[in-house]
């Protein structure tokens, strides 16, 4: 049996959920790739203006993850770390990264993706993509899960290009995705 050296590639043709499931999983790699085996410094480095950070994406993304399928889909509070966490101010996962070692930021982020994974399977298994969420818009209609799954998708869309600048910033590294058989470096591995 072939060893599959790129995990995080979507099916060439699978079903809707193999390509939802896949397309998100694709950018959590290829945002850990960008955010991965960094000291503090690396992970508080920013271009310009922008106070943007690798930290501040790790911890906002992981934040992200919680509200979308805890919050939003199960209607459950977020609970720990966040609760404790948040400063009751906006942007307070990006300013407070600053804060968080390294081990902190990559674990908060790897242990919201396992937690998301565990979340959105389970859902897939009670009813599919086309079941409500908690969540609901002024109007009182309900975001189905495949909602849920394409806002995620867009949000980590956006912070991993913002991840690509940064990271070249860090030490030059660039790329569309992960090379062929990399695996994280940081602690607190999310399985690829």
């Amino acid at each position: 049996m072939a060893v599959n050296l790129t995990p995080w590639e979507p099916p060439l043709a699978g079903s809707e959920v193999d390509h939802l499931v896949g397309a998100l999983d694709r950018l959590r790699a290829t945002f850990l790739w960008k955010a991965d085996d960094l000291d503090a410094a690396g992970l508080q480095t920013t271009i310009g203006a922008s106070a943007l950070t690798l930290g501040g994406l790790l911890k906002h993304l992981a934040f992200a993850e919680d509200v979308m399928f805890t919050d939003k889909l199960a209607g459950e509070p977020v609970g720990e770390p966040w609760a404790t966490l948040h400063d009751g101010t906006d942007d307070w996962e990006f300013t407070s990264a600053a804060a968080d070692s390294p081990d902190q930021l990559y674990a908060h982020w790897h242990d919201a993706v396992a937690r998301s994974r565990a979340r959105v399977s389970a859902a897939l298994e009670r009813g599919g993509l086309d079941q409500l969420a908690a969540v609901r818009d002024e109007e009182g209609n309900h975001a189905s899960l495949r909602r849920l799954l394409c806002d995620l998708i867009e949000e980590y869309g956006r912070h991993t290009g913002h991840a690509d600048l940064l990271r070249e910033a860090v030490d030059g590294r660039v790329g569309e995705d992960p090379p062929p058989g990399w695996t994280p470096v940081s602690p607190g591995k999310a399985q690829l």
